[in-house]
């Protein structure tokens, strides 16, 4: 199988990717807010955790799932975190404000967040975190 068609299944790969990432990045938020009583008062602890995990668990799906690169894990994984360390930064800053002020409910918010990841996600991997790296057949 040529390397163009293997590309062109791409964008397909990552919708994949992404609807798994998505479905379990919104699933561990809520089990942990709903399943650790603590998290419910902690909101932020509980979004710290589901954030790390599943910064590992989707860079795995990209990595290999999608791009299917090898080599160049530490500058992947780094540039890869970066994105996400944005959107953190933005998601920590905005959540108290929509959860306290607004009144709006934890998970609902978060949603919202995972709307816009999904489409800037695809332009920053594509493009900065597994540029030029050859993908394997």
């Amino acid at each position: 199988m040529s390397i163009a068609a293997v590309t062109g299944r791409r964008p397909l790969r990552f919708l994949m990717a992404g609807a798994a990432n998505t479905a379990f990045g919104l699933a561990i938020y809520p089990a942990l807010l709903w399943s650790v009583p603590a998290f419910r008062t902690h909101y932020l602890v509980a979004l710290g955790i589901a954030q790390a995990v599943s910064l590992c668990f989707a860079f795995t799906t990209y990595k290999l799932g999608v791009f299917r690169t090898r080599g160049n894990i530490l500058r992947e994984f780094a540039t890869f975190a970066s994105f996400y360390l944005f959107n953190y930064v933005a998601n920590w800053v905005a959540l108290p404000l929509l959860v306290e002020i607004a009144q709006v409910p934890p998970v609902i918010a978060q949603l919202g967040f995972t709307v816009a990841l999904i489409a800037g996600s695809w332009f920053w991997h594509s493009r900065v975190t597994f540029r030029g790296s050859p993908e394997q057949p």
